[in-house]
């Protein structure tokens, strides 16, 4: 017993002698060109895990335990070039090593992301078609998440399968997500590349200062005028991808006299199209922000930003379509006197005003309080071709109009749609070679044709016709949260955070443009006499509002639908660090309550009586916990592993089936559950830099809701079985399992050779509930035993396989270049959810189809995967210093060899059935209704130069 306790304090006593207790490490950090103090950056002791920041004076001080003898100190901090500094520590002594420097990094790559990233994501109408996790990665400095933010972004690759509504974006601490889709949208905030910087990003559910996260990370977006390193910057980008040009300006005037200081900056995007034909760019960005210093202990910050964007859109399109036209087309678009006019185009005007008070109670205690309050609308346009007259024929009132899809690339305006007969006449071959001459000469959106026949109708008394909608969501939304920070020990650490949001969304259709006409009838003309084989009123069915019978409605009003939203979310947070000299680890809960509730402010023809005034009022309590914990094997090699398991609320999409006309709610509505655990093996060394990573991360209870026309549904006893329908898929489970590499190493002081790779498979788990709404059938229809067969198939989104080598050469003289090679395999259309329900099996009268073969459906129901394909990137830049000021430039060149890939696509669900899908596969000159894809840019370009002072 005494020989085991003296062999114990020997390795006591060993440990002690390499760490010392008193030894301080200290020092500051300076701009190398002002020599102004940089705030926030992060001074490390290679080799080891002992971390800190600098405070607002550029000045640090490790905590606890310093290790002794030979060391180097690495600096960092994005947009500066990091750097190393060799020290000396002695037991009981005090390193000051005060004055150290950073340089800007004249290779400004943050502006190839956000052109990449941000301005795509603008082009969804609802943020999910092309939705990308990527935009929550530019802070970070990570290798493998570096490739994913700069060279896997174009193909819509989402690192383990996760896409931006499982991340989380904030501002100066207050979360950005939109609670109508759980999304950021990143129009708020687009055109600021300037001010968007400073960054704090931790990925996965590891710790975060600030909020409780989610499985994608969360990234904090500093905005405090005080943050900026002083001086200016005025840039002008040219572009094929999003935009054409951009001009921005800013300026920082660093901490003034009486502790002020103020950050502004304007821009400009434009451009009559991008890489895709006829979709416009017209945004301007505005950006204030001014700090008081009023003590030593208090600041308040307040920052204004206002960044409108409107932007013309694009489609996914069939195979067909894009044989005929190539990767460019884009149906939405056509000439108006000489000018391109996109016919569905996406506004955003959602300013955002944010004050922020930062208190230092101690030196271990800072409180931030920030409250925020955003408003403004988003719209979306689009053609509504539903326009009629009412007319009386022998006292029965009837309605007259109505007309045929506008649309240049709507499948009856295609060679397959008269190429689609068993036995072919040389009267269906002249038929399909005149719309092939035609759709290939033109193929554009025909605007003359929309007001001809406007004018007709005008000239015999009628309204318009055709006119242009715009569907408006107008929030109103109010945050407030409390976030503390304190250190309760030298080595505990401990963060809390107390939030409130309470948003007011009006949604409602406007009408945009009568395109020549002289007012639009407010019905709907696809009503049927009939709901459910009961004979109802027409007149009183078709009204979108029957409060307000047959309203003949003007530019400027509101028709069609028109509800509230008011939802409420409180939650807490509260998080331990804790760092000892071998380990540090963390533990984390969150509890949140949310509600919904929708009122109608129009009665509904189809729901008399379930779309007006308020409807039930929703509550879900949710809660999370997770830890993690960090081994240091030796200070080179270390064991990260992070696990977490919690519930989130749906969004306000996913909870009810048909906004926009009723009150319903998705029947076994559920809070969604995840569970997750990431484990990481860790090397650092002053040359090479490498993370591998194995995740799994596991899904329930999702619920999803589509909208789209079918014309197969099987034993409903309504007209061809056509109906414009509601799809509510829920109790959705899904599984993330794979694993990710980045490494890079610094083989001379210039050059740098990188390589990352991400090996996954993202599937659902089980065969969700799956039913069917529509105002053409009465309640829900669902389908056999009411599931649909999505087990074992894969989640759309992007590859699951990437892989990336590249190299970087920095030349002494300031200018650099850089080439990737990035290969990407095992990406998978949108499964149908309707073809794999018991609908697939059912003839129209409800029994089995005859003569159904299932290895046949087998192969019919087979998941479509796209080819593999590899894309080649080159950047490089070179910056000068004239007399105090820095100009430069930098440029990319993506897709060098102007590959052809798909980045997405699903099934269209408008046949539903074994036979007709059957029959359409089937056709020697191609499907009718094939599924939609979205296609890559090929060739494209970025180019900055820029002014710094």
């Amino acid at each position: 017993m005494k020989k085991s306790f003296l062999i114990l304090l020997f390795g006591v006593f060993s440990v002690l002698t390499s760490f010392a207790q008193d030894t301080i490490i200290k020092g500051s950090v300076l701009d190398g060109t002002t020599g102004e103090p940089i705030p926030d950056v992060t001074v490390t002791i290679e080799e080891t895990a002992q971390v800190v920041r600098t405070d607002a004076n550029g000045e640090f001080q490790f905590p606890g335990i310093i290790p002794l003898g030979e060391q180097v100190l690495k600096i960092e901090k994005i947009d500066y070039e990091t750097k190393r500094y060799p020290i000396v520590v002695n037991e009981g002594k005090t390193v000051d090593i005060s004055g150290m420097t950073l340089d800007y990094d004249s290779s400004d790559k943050k502006d190839l992301f956000i052109i990449s990233i941000s301005d795509d994501n603008l082009n969804s109408e609802d943020d999910g078609l092309t939705d990308n996790i990527s935009g929550l990665l530019q802070a970070s400095r990570d290798v493998f998440l570096n490739a994913a933010a700069f060279d896997f972004s174009a193909t819509f690759f989402r690192p383990r399968g996760l896409d931006n509504a499982n991340g989380k974006i904030l501002i100066n601490g207050i979360e950005m997500n939109k609670q109508f889709s759980g999304r950021p949208q990143w129009g708020n905030w687009g055109g600021l590349n300037d001010i968007q910087r400073n960054q704090e990003f931790t990925m996965g559910m590891s710790a975060n200062d600030y909020t409780f996260g989610d499985l994608a990370g969360s990234n904090n977006i500093i905005m405090r005028a005080s943050k900026y390193r002083k001086g200016g910057r005025i840039s002008f980008a040219s572009a094929n991808r999003s935009y054409t040009g951009r001009v921005m300006a800013s300026y920082n005037s660093g901490i003034l006299e009486g502790g002020w200081s103020y950050s502004i900056l304007a821009s400009r995007r434009y451009g009559d199209e991008g890489f895709v034909d006829g979709t416009l760019y017209d945004s301007n960005s505005f950006f204030a922000a001014v700090e008081k210093k009023i003590n030593e202990k208090h600041s308040i910050n307040f920052t204004s930003i206002y960044a409108q964007n409107r932007r013309g859109r694009s489609t996914a399109i069939t195979q067909e379509v894009f044989n005929l036209k190539g990767n460019t087309y884009n149906p939405l678009w056509g000439e108006q006197d000489g000018e391109i006019r996109n016919s569905r185009v996406r506004e955003i005007n959602e300013p955002i005003l944010m004050l922020n008070h930062f208190w230092d109670i101690s030196s271990k205690i800072k409180l931030n309080t920030n409250v925020a309050y955003q408003f403004g609308t988003i719209g979306n346009t689009r053609v509504d071709n539903g326009g009629t007259r009412l007319v009386d024929f022998n006292g029965q009132n009837s309605y007259i109009g109505g007309a045929r899809n506008p649309d240049p690339a709507y499948y009856q305006n295609l060679p397959s749609y008269h190429l689609r007969f068993p036995n072919l006449s040389p009267y269906n071959y002249q038929q399909a070679y005149l719309a092939e001459q035609d759709f290939r000469n033109d193929g554009q959106f025909d605007w003359n044709a929309l007001y001809l026949g406007n004018d007709i109708a005008r000239n015999q008394g009628g309204n318009s016709i055709y006119a242009i909608q715009e569907d408006r969501n107008d929030d109103s939304q109010f945050s407030i949260n409390t976030i503390l920070d304190t250190d309760l020990s030298d080595r505990i650490r401990l963060n809390a955070n107390l939030s409130y949001r309470n948003l007011k969304s009006e949604n409602f259709a406007e009408l945009k443009d009568l395109l020549g006409g002289t007012g639009f009838l407010d019905v709907d003309f696809f009503a049927e006499e009939t709901v459910g084989g009961t004979p109802v009123s027409l007149e009183d069915l078709a009204q979108s509002d029957t409060n307000n019978p047959n309203r003949i409605v003007q530019e400027g009003d509101r028709y069609k639908y028109n509800y509230d939203i008011n939802a409420d979310v409180i939650s807490a947070f509260a998080q331990a660090q804790f760092k000892y000299n071998k380990v540090d680890f963390y533990i984390g809960a969150n509890f949140s309550q949310t509600s919904y509730q929708r009122n109608g402010l129009y009665e509904n023809g189809n729901f008399l009586n379930n779309s007006f005034g308020k409807g039930e009022k929703l509550d879900f309590s949710n809660y999370g916990v997770k830890a993690g914990a960090t081994y240091k094997v030796t200070g080179r090699h270390l064991i990260d592993v992070n696990t977490s398991y919690f519930t989130k609320a749906p969004t306000i999409r996913n909870s009810y089936s048909n906004a926009r006309q009723n009150n319903n709610t998705v029947t076994g509505l559920e809070s969604e559950s995840a569970q997750a655990i990431d484990l990481s093996y860790i090397y650092r060394s002053p040359i090479v830099k490498a993370r591998l990573t194995a995740f799994y991360s596991g899904f329930e209870n999702g619920t999803d809701v589509g909208f789209y026309f079918t014309e197969d549904l099987a034993g409903l006893g309504i007209d061809n079985g056509d109906a414009f329908v509601q799809e509510v898929t829920t109790n959705i489970g899904r599984r993330n399992i794979g694993a990710e590499l980045g490494i890079e190493a610094q083989i001379t002081p210039t050059i740098k050779l990188k390589g990352a790779a991400s090996f996954g498979q993202y599937t659902f788990s089980n065969n969700p509930n799956l039913y069917l709404t529509s105002d053409n059938f009465d309640g829900e229809v669902r389908f056999g035993d009411g599931t649909t067969n999505l087990k074992d198939l894969h989640v759309a989104g992007g590859p699951e396989r990437a892989y990336q080598i590249g190299f970087e050469y920095r030349d002494p003289d300031y200018w650099w270049v850089g080439a990737t090679s990035n290969f990407f395999s095992n990406a998978y259309v949108d499964a149908s959810g309707l073809r794999r329900s018991a609908n697939f099996t059912t003839d129209y009268d409800g029994q089995p189809i005859v003569g159904y073969d299932d290895d046949i459906a087998r192969g019919l129901l087979k998941q479509e995967q796209f080819d593999d394909y590899m894309l080649v990137n080159i950047i490089g830049g070179k910056s000068w210093r004239i007399d105090g000021y820095y100009l430069g430039f930098f440029a990319t060149i993506n897709n060098v060899f102007n590959e052809s890939f798909r980045t997405g696509g699903f099934e269209q669900s408008r046949l539903g059935t074994y036979d007709r899908v059957l029959e359409d596969t089937s056709r020697p000159n191609g499907e009718v209704f094939g599924s939609r894809y979205f296609f890559g840019n090929g060739t494209t370009y970025y180019l900055n130069v820029y002014v710094r002072f």
